[in-house]
């Protein structure tokens, strides 16, 4: 299609109302800018927003990473990677925040290593128990495990350490699958409301993300010698990196979400920043089924790429590369959180605050705003 359809100056108009040379050409130049910058957006990925699309965070002024959150008694509490895993306690999201100190007052029990700073904690409460489920490995190998840490009460020094319910590379059922090709991070439990049934949920890079039931008391798989193990989202095995990660999932009105990061996570240099959109961004996909198939917003699988945008980098990067997400239910508001950068301020693992957005589904699909919303409505 040409950019232009009819002529720039139509012969009759032309003669009645003559314009000069100089407006002539400011009209020309200005229709082939609008042209421009249409192709400009054209050439972007078909999934990915240009900036400033996505609302501007709302900051915690808390440093986290990989936050993770629960409420009890009116209180959020906040979950973070770190010595321990250390944890905060704020009645507001904006905070201020107290600190709470960690989880583990030592090593975790799991002989692998980095043990002694667990990552991208998960917590749930079940049956009045705190269950804190953590990932020891270290960067860029899948010698990994998710340990967990249960406690009657959200105080430090009150848990006791189970140590790996699953591990990856080496240890007890690594070679099993799917673990021999998965690896053993960034874990989410989800319990599906139609039957109570737990799902342990993990997965980055190597075999992409998967979801395995848990035994009714959640400290152990349902199955261990016949694993009952289903991948959610992978990229194809010939698109590399496969840089998705963070999975987690929640139910809304007869849907299923399953929500995660994509792109890159961390580690960055300023002064060669990764291509537009190939930063960490929030997607999503959904299906009827807690153990899917899920697709995204154009029907793409999960398992083949596929994953609707709901958040990434915007205003100029005064929020960039979102990721390590969760989702809350506040009453009637549904609220996603992550942790982010603003490349203003640094581009360390330090320089990481966690966010949040209000979320409104139109037509069944999460969209990140700025101000509240009735998420049910």
């Amino acid at each position: 299609m040409g950019l232009i359809s009819t002529p720039l100056f139509p012969r009759k108009q032309f003669f009645l109302h003559p314009v000069s040379p100089c407006v002539m050409f400011r009209t020309f130049f200005a229709l082939l800018l609008t042209a421009a910058l249409s192709c400009s957006t054209a050439a972007l990925p078909a999934e990915f927003s240009p900036q400033p699309a996505y609302p501007l965070a709302h900051n915690s002024s808390l440093v986290a990473h990989d936050p993770n959150i629960i409420q009890h008694r009116g209180f959020y509490y906040l979950f973070k990677g770190g010595i321990g895993v250390p944890f905060s306690k704020s009645n507001t999201l904006d905070g201020p925040w107290e600190d709470m100190g960690p989880v583990l007052t030592g090593p975790s029990i799991i002989p692998k290593q980095n043990r002694t700073r667990p990552w991208a904690p998960a917590i749930i409460a079940k049956d009045n128990t705190f269950y804190c489920f953590y990932t020891v490995s270290h960067r860029g190998s899948n010698d990994s495990a998710i340990g967990i840490a249960t406690s009657k009460e959200l105080r430090s020094g009150a848990w006791k350490d189970h140590g790996a319910i699953i591990q990856t590379g080496t240890g007890p059922g690594s070679q099993k699958y799917p673990f021999k090709e998965a690896n053993a991070i960034d874990p989410h439990v989800f319990i599906d409301p139609k039957d109570e049934q737990a799902y342990l949920i993990f997965g980055s890079f190597f075999s992409g993300m998967w979801q395995i039931p848990l035994s009714s008391d959640i400290l152990s798989l349902k199955d261990p010698e016949h694993i009952d193990a289903t991948r959610l989202a992978t990229k194809p095995e010939d698109v590399k990196p496969n840089d998705e990660e963070g999975g987690f999932m929640t139910y809304r009105d007869g849907w299923y979400y399953f929500w995660f990061s994509h792109g890159k996570c961390c580690h960055f240099d300023p002064k060669h920043l990764p291509e537009d959109g190939k930063e960490y961004s929030i997607r999503v996909g959904r299906s009827k089924n807690a153990r899917g198939p899920f697709t995204d917003k154009n029907g793409k699988p999960l398992t083949s790429g596929g994953g609707h945008v709901v958040y990434g980098s915007n205003h100029n990067k005064k929020v960039y590369a979102p990721g390590g997400l969760g989702v809350l239910s506040d009453r009637s508001q549904d609220i996603l959180y992550y942790h982010f950068l603003n490349t203003s301020v640094g581009l360390r693992h330090t320089d990481a605050y966690m966010g949040w957005s209000y979320l409104e589904y139109i037509n069944g699909w999460p969209v990140a705003k700025y101000e509240p919303v009735n998420s049910r409505a």
